[in-house]
């Protein structure tokens, strides 16, 4: 049995919900999984997921988000309702993102953060994104910390 026979990248449909949900997850769905699919135990739109909220807590390497996702795994499967034995490990992270196209995970980031804008880019100069942890603002959450909050903020020039 050859190679090519076991490879078969995994497209995920582009729904209309993406365009008109504006959350990150319905994006992050649109996003084509290029792995093999024998062996594919984790979803793509999760292992995505769990990088970008490990990246917003402060994590620098594929070894930190495999520490983040093993101590948020219970708290995300159950809040998404998932079934995963076991979370990502660096590996699986690794692996995912040799083959991810980056060309269409930025433009879907980019999409995700747009649409958070009322309006949406008419008139659009620039985009800054402000990340802030909301310490004092909220109660704390029940494992001891604060929610976390991206702002999107549109800036057009004066004319």
């Amino acid at each position: 049995m050859g190679f090519g026979r076991w490879y078969r990248p995994v497209l995920v449909p582009e729904t209309a919900s993406a365009a008109t949900d504006l959350d990150l997850i319905s994006f992050l769905k649109t996003i084509p999984d290029a792995r093999m699919l024998r062996g594919v135990r984790i979803p793509a739109w999760y292992l995505l997921l769990v990088a970008v909220l490990g990246i917003l807590s402060g994590c620098e390497s594929l070894r930190d988000l495999e520490r983040f996702a093993r101590r948020h795994h219970s708290v995300l499967t159950q809040q998404l309702k998932l079934e995963l034995r076991r979370p990502p490990s660096d590996s699986a992270f690794r692996y995912f993102f040799l083959q991810v196209d980056v060309a269409v995970l930025c433009a879907t980031i980019s999409d995700w953060t747009i649409a958070q804008i009322p309006g949406g880019a008419v008139d659009l100069d620039q985009l800054v994104c402000d990340g802030k942890t909301l310490r004092g603002s909220i109660e704390p959450t029940p494992g001891g910390g604060s929610a976390y909050g991206l702002r999107p903020t549109a800036s057009t020039s004066p004319r």
